[in-house]
């Protein structure tokens, strides 16, 4: 399961540990062949560390067993010495050739499925509502796919293989003092009591500091995108203080939470010190007293002082780490969250929808809870039919589009399109038959043939001739025409600049290359200045031409070019008709068509 945090703004879901564990268990098991390979080949680095203290245990024991002493230089002194000097540089060099293959296994393992939880990530993300983006912020998204991406590739690329080794290097090492001798291993147990208090005060408290941090973090960028995204206005209504004020509220509140998680951190490592100080001296005294007893060596003794001294290395490294380990597990915790969304359900047995009708029956809608922003609207768009929503901000005319599109389910009430009932419908054949078309567009950095051709199924083979078509239909092949490669120009953000107006109509003209039975505009000329109002009209005239149109009017001469009007307000219809009728009759169309053109 996921939760998600009650405390603060909404946000997306976040999988608990266990979730998180068997997600990447599973993703490892995809590749089963270099997850054994890594494992085999980092446990057998470990053990060739394990050679050294034994040895140098065996050589104390040999020295000490000579007759009255080696003397230095003597042939037994040497003798005894060499071959244990051989085995132990023998294996100090595989240990280092086997930890750098673990190494690069483990790694090699990690952006495999880091790979694979990247593509799920945005297979996920770019299917998630528009409603529960507008409800938690882009902020929280972006932080995911940005910060949170970057802090597990850092973790699987050069954390990951450090702390395998660390604790595969622990768990043989204790396993080694325990067979040389238990006594000896229950010398060094006595560190474990400190340590446990230790981990059972620190664990709980660091994952919800961690998880705070980062969505602290995720708050912070959400208030600079949103002063950012809204520089123009901030700067028109002077209100740059309060925005910045912001963005330093969500900074001091990250920063004050990731200094207390070091704080935390620091308590901590300070009673693992002390545990390694107890543990190593609690075997020195035991062994002193079993080799003045004569029941264990004193080879013994030292090999088991140093391997629980070899202790010390790898504890130290998890310590230093955790700090780094807790964050990308809280950060692949964010990431698994996202993935593991509710996906749309896909219907069990999906209609197939046929020819240009939409029929809305009842609609109702609010969101969350809200008051209602759509009372019972039905309305039928026969094929072909081009109609017209108006009405005041605030009516109701985006929800309904939504809803058409299936952007948004609605509360209450039913939709048809082509005759099938669009819960019914599988979700890409929802979007190959009724298209959307926005105020809010985006232009991806690419070229000018992939951003028109980004409407047509993966696979499906676009010539230029089609490309070019559509983009001169809606009024762009004067400005193809001016481009330094034609259709072979990057365009975006960071390449060629493309004007709002420019990015509405390529959008317009990827409708035109999709050729979707039925089209809805939502104020989709809304960024037309008076000097491209013309021809960015003309280029959603070109695009409704022939098919059923939803058009909600940002302009009023785009409703007085439609075949029927409907006026909402208020959530409800209160008028329908041509332009010509509904002006005759006075009514609130009137009064807008008045308002609009000065004739009042």
């Amino acid at each position: 399961m996921t939760t998600t945090p009650t405390d603060g703004p909404e946000r997306l879901p976040v999988a608990t540990g266990r979730v998180t564990g068997r997600d990447l268990l599973a993703r490892c098991r995809r590749y089963p062949g270099t997850a054994l390979a890594a494992v085999l080949v980092a446990l057998a680095a470990s053990a060739c560390g394990l050679v050294a203290p034994w040895t140098l245990g065996v050589l104390v024991d040999r020295i000490d067993d000579l007759p009255g002493g080696p003397a230095p230089g003597t042939g037994d002194a040497v003798a005894g010495v060499l071959p244990l000097v051989a085995v132990m540089a023998g294996a100090a060099l595989a240990a280092g050739v086997l930890t750098w293959v673990g190494g690069v296994l483990i790694a090699r393992l990690g952006e495999r499925v880091l790979a694979d939880l990247r593509e799920d990530l945005m297979n996920r993300a770019v299917r998630i509502p528009p409603t529960t983006l507008e409800r938690i912020g882009a902020g929280d998204l972006l932080t995911r796919t940005g910060d949170d991406v970057k802090l597990v590739a850092a973790a699987f690329t050069g954390l990951i293989p450090l702390v395998v080794a660390a604790l595969f290097t622990l768990g043989l090492t204790l396993v080694g003092l325990g067979l040389l001798d238990w006594r000896l291993a229950l010398a060094g147990a006595t560190a474990l009591p400190v340590y446990v208090l230790a981990l059972r005060w620190y664990l709980p408290r660091a994952a919800a500091r961690y998880a705070q941090a980062r969505a602290a973090v995720s708050d912070r960028s959400q208030a600079m995108l949103g002063s950012l995204s809204g520089l123009p206005t901030v700067r028109a209504y002077g209100v740059h203080d309060e925005h910045l004020a912001a963005v330093r509220g969500g900074s001091e509140r990250a920063f004050a939470l990731s200094n207390g998680v070091f704080r935390m951190f620091s308590g901590w490592a300070g009673w693992m010190n002390r545990a390694e100080c107890i543990g190593l001296a609690a075997v020195l005294v035991v062994g002193f007293l079993l080799v003045r007893a004569d029941v264990v060596t004193v080879g013994a003794t030292t090999a088991a002082a140093l391997y629980f001294h070899r202790l010390f290395n790898p504890l130290a490294l998890l310590m230093v780490t955790f700090d780094d380990v807790q964050e990308a597990g809280v950060a692949l915790a964010r990431l698994v969250g996202v993935t593991r969304m509710a996906a749309a359900a896909v219907p069990v047995d999906p209609a197939t929808p046929v020819g240009g009708a939409l029929e809305l029956r009842e609609l109702t809608h609010r969101y969350g809870d809200g008051p209602p922003v759509l009372n019972g609207i039905s309305l039928t768009v026969a094929p072909g039919e081009r109609v017209a929503l108006v009405g005041a901000s605030g009516a109701g005319k985006t929800t309904v589009a939504a809803i058409a599109t299936g952007l948004v389910r609605a509360t209450g009430g039913r939709v048809t399109v082509g005759g099938a009932p669009l819960d019914r419908i599988a979700p890409d054949d929802v979007a190959r038959h009724i298209a959307l078309v926005s105020q809010e567009v985006h232009v991806f950095a690419g070229t000018v043939r992939d951003n028109v051709a980004l409407a047509v199924p993966a696979g499906t083979p676009v010539d230029d001739g089609r490309v070019e078509a559509a983009l001169a239909a809606v009024g762009l092949a004067g400005w193809v025409a001016t481009l330094p490669a034609g259709l072979d120009t990057v365009i975006g953000e960071t390449a060629h600049p493309v004007s709002p107006a420019v990015a509405q109509q390529i959008a317009l003209a990827r409708v035109l290359l999709m050729d979707p039975p039925i089209v809805v505009l939502d104020e989709a000329t809304a960024e037309a200045g008076s000097a491209g109002a013309r021809d960015l009209e003309d280029a959603a005239q070109a695009v409704v031409r022939g098919r059923t149109a939803l058009v909600v009017a940002h302009r009023l001469t785009q409703a007085a070019a439609a075949d029927r009007i409907v006026v909402l307000d208020r959530g409800s219809i209160v008028e329908q008709g041509s332009h010509d009728e509904l002006r005759g009759r006075g009514g609130r169309y009137a009064d807008l068509w008045a308002d609009w053109t000065g004739t009042r």
